[in-house]
């Protein structure tokens, strides 16, 4: 982990010469970010309206809150409703030949990103990928998209949206409270409520500092699968001939996914992290002893495959919400499809 991230969630004591020499360029961040949503506020920069409800899963802070798991589960439940979702990304580590750029079962990580191309993968949904996500969408739209899901986006203004979650990691929390670069927020936590929902990945607050209704989301897993074959198996049929693995992760907090397998009985003969959208390569791994079996987590499988040996399996997860707040999720939605027809 980065001596960043352990100031900024952890109370290291480097906390007390990192925070002061940076707090001055927080300063202005905070300036930027204000004028720049004063700009939208007063009409000076404009929103653009799409013809189809745009869905908005974003964050306040940097770093993997569980956004991606949730944009699967909103693909799945508005499949349910008869509707025909589609998926902005703005494929963070691609480099695309045009955008925005389509992605298709034949994309790479290094075309359009690794989220974008898992998402595909998954969801067999449409996805397009670039930094101008109204261009992205309108794409989508013209391909008979009736729903928009951006992944990721949520300070992205000019794009209008009618439904917006936040998600909150629900261990790390928002750190040190500090907005960039002395903390990891992006905005302030006043900006929760602002949102049409927060969710919150695991346990949700005692208390809350915000005014609208926290959803409680639980990333559960039930089999592994095979990297380079596609083979799946159960957990538990698994454990009878693995107890002892390997493991890596490239994602936001990579201790979520260490300890999601201590949770599910594994052990843990070595482990190591890498930052978000590292890009790997069969170096990563050398060190690795090739007996023993390697876990992933579903995100870097995708760019592991070219390379991947036979007992190299990764963990799928799926977001999962109680009777009550499925509801609840179906009727911000049928909420937001009303806004974009009388907008």
């Amino acid at each position: 982990m980065r001596l960043i991230e352990k100031v900024w969630f952890h109370n290291h004591r480097a906390k007390y010469l990192l925070v002061p020499l940076l707090l001055p360029l927080t300063a202005l961040f905070w300036l930027l970010s204000r004028l720049r949503r004063l700009s939208f506020k007063w009409g000076v920069a404009k929103s653009k309206q799409l013809t189809k409800p745009v869905i908005v899963v974003g964050n306040i802070g940097v770093g993997g809150n569980g956004k991606t798991p949730m944009v699967i589960y909103l693909v799945e439940l508005c499949r349910a409703m008869g509707l025909t979702p589609g998926v902005i990304s703005r494929g963070y580590g691609g480099n695309a030949p045009n955008y925005p750029y389509f992605v298709t079962a034949q994309s790479t990580p290094e075309e359009a990103g690794d989220e974008p191309v898992l998402i595909q993968q998954r969801c067999q949904v449409s996805v397009a990928v670039g930094s101008d996500r109204i261009a992205s969408a309108e794409l989508l739209i013209e391909q008979g998209c009736d729903v928009i899901i951006s992944d990721d986006g949520l300070q992205h203004y000019r794009l209008a949206r009618q439904l917006e979650l936040i998600i909150v990691d629900g261990k790390r929390r928002f750190g040190n409270g500090l907005l960039l670069p002395a903390g990891p927020l992006r905005e302030g936590k006043w900006r929760l409520a602002t949102a049409d929902l927060v969710i919150y990945n695991g346990s949700t607050p005692a208390v809350k500092n915000h005014e609208n209704q926290a959803l409680q989301m639980n990333l559960t897993a039930t089999e592994l699968c095979n990297v380079q074959s596609g083979i799946r198996i159960t957990l538990a049929e698994f454990l009878i001939q693995n107890i002892q693995v390997n493991a890596i992760a490239g994602i936001g907090s990579p201790q979520r996914f260490f300890d999601t397998l201590k949770t599910n009985h594994f052990l843990l003969a070595e482990q190591q992290g890498f930052v978000d959208h590292h890009n790997f390569s069969r170096h990563d791994f050398s060190h690795f002893d090739d007996n023993i079996p390697l876990l992933m987590t579903e995100k870097d499988a995708v760019k592991c495959k070219s390379f991947s040996q036979s007992n190299w399996w990764y963990l799928p997860v799926d977001a999962s919400f109680s009777q009550r707040e499925q509801t609840e999720l179906q009727g911000k939605i049928n909420t937001a499809l009303k806004r974009s027809d009388n907008k």
